[in-house]
């Protein structure tokens, strides 16, 4: 496509920093180099200019890349200009720019957008690079660079073709169906491909936790009574005070959320408010949101106080549950509950002892959720409402009578086109708005 209008942002990040990369890409980049350094550089090769204002005055001295396109990312003639990471520097320089005719600043992921429409990448490797953007951990980093080279888009192409293949079968069956070389019936060939899709479509749906745990984080939630010691543990796990610790029960009352990045996967623990019967108003509001995080957390923490003979009320909970016994420097004369079950680990947060191997299990269970990062799966919510649709039309297409063709193949045809919305083969004007908004400026 062909815009008429350029634009520029800045496209390194925070300022101030050593050095600040400026992006353009539009049919004016040409004349905003040459008005700004005095010449367009060579194709693909940096160059250390001097940049000017139209009036002459130094606005600073870089590195200038000019990127022409077609082979660029956006497909249109782009540059970048390395100049020094402070806040007047690019503000005076990309005010100048602006001021050029022809020129706006970018609108968030208006690069990425122009990419796209100019076929240099499709929606799903467009999302992988905004992922690739905000990774944290190397499982995130890993997924991302493999979305971004295909893998994912070529699953749901390939599902699409075999679809469109499909269609056709049975097309030809009803226009030609006296032609020697048409066969009879396609119910032998196209319809078993189609059970086999749906199946090979319900596997890759149901890896999408996986594919949250990844993007989100694997979700650990601390239960247990008051000062059962889930604090003192959260903020020795952490390695700084994240969590207010005193001896007073009720001090926790609502969720405290710490990252941590073990093994290469991102893992959120949280922190809740005490559970006991009958607390307070206030209290009480905490236990909920404690036991309704609880409910959805990939692993709990279940924490008893060795020294307490007061347990927790039992947990209605679907989640794996991990029972760590607290306070275990405390000398065996001040454990009051040494059999109160077998647990999965006992700590002090006191003295750290526990504390390794706690983390060892938390990482095992971790790395075993995420499981294979190279397995290719659905990344957005979005892909899996679509691919859910998918199998929707598939399933009515296999239900008709077989004599109604017609019905049949329109059922495959918007299985098709559900399939095509993924990657951006179909797309409606809305959903690119929804897609690209959410990216940074400078991409």
């Amino acid at each position: 496509m062909i815009f008429q209008d350029s634009i520029v942002a800045l496209s390194s990040g925070r300022l101030p920093s050593g050095i600040a990369v400026i992006r353009m890409s539009g049919p004016q980049t040409r004349f905003a180099l040459e008005t700004i350094t005095g010449n367009v550089p060579s194709p693909r090769r940096a160059l250390y200019k001097q940049m000017r204002s139209p009036d002459g005055a130094l606005l600073d001295s870089g590195i200038v890349l000019f990127l022409p396109g077609p082979a660029s990312f956006t497909g249109e003639d782009s540059a970048e200009l390395h100049v020094h990471g402070g806040r007047a520097v690019v503000q005076a320089v990309t005010e100048t720019i602006t001021a050029l005719e022809g020129f706006r600043l970018a609108e968030p992921g208006e690069f990425t957008r122009r990419a796209f429409l100019n076929g240099k990448v499709d929606l799903v490797e467009a999302e992988s690079l905004a992922d690739l953007v905000t990774a944290e951990t190397e499982a995130q980093r890993r997924f991302a660079v493999l979305n971004g080279e295909g893998r994912q888009s070529g699953l749901y192409l390939d599902w699409r073709r075999r679809l469109i293949h499909a269609r056709a079968m049975i097309e030809a069956e009803m226009d030609f169906a006296d032609e020697a070389d048409i066969p009879g019936s396609v119910s032998s060939t196209v319809w078993a491909d189609v059970r086999a899709m749906i199946e090979e479509i319900r596997r890759h749906v149901r890896g999408f936790h996986r594919a949250e745990i990844i993007r989100d984080g694997f979700d650990v939630v601390i239960l247990g009574a008051p000062n059962a010691g889930k604090s003192s543990l959260l903020n020795t796990l952490a390695r700084r005070e994240v969590a207010i610790v005193t001896d007073e029960p009720g001090t926790t009352r609502d969720l405290v959320e710490v990252v941590l990045d073990l093994d290469g996967v991102k893992v959120r623990l949280t922190d809740t408010a005490g559970i006991r019967d009958a607390p307070g108003k206030v209290e009480a509001i905490g236990i909920g949101r404690a036991l309704e995080r609880a409910r959805a957390a990939d692993l709990i923490l279940y924490l008893e106080d060795l020294t307490a003979s007061d347990h927790i009320p039992e947990i209605d909970s679907p989640s794996p549950m991990l029972r760590i016994g607290t306070k275990a420097d405390l000398p065996d004369g001040a454990i009051s509950n040494p059999d109160a079950g077998v647990y999965d680990g006992l700590v002090s947060s006191t003295t750290g002892a526990g504390v390794d191997a706690l983390l060892d299990l938390i990482t095992t269970r971790a790395v075993t959720a995420v499981g294979d990062v190279g397995d290719v799966l659905p990344s957005r919510q979005r892909h899996i409402d679509l691919l859910s649709r998918t199998t929707e039309y598939l399933e009515a297409a296999l239900t008709l009578p077989e004599e109604q063709l017609e019905l049949r193949s329109e059922n495959l045809r918007l299985a098709s086109d559900r399939l095509g919305r993924i990657s951006g083969a179909v797309d409606t004007e809305d959903l690119l708005d929804v897609i690209f908004s959410q990216f940074c400026i400078g991409k």
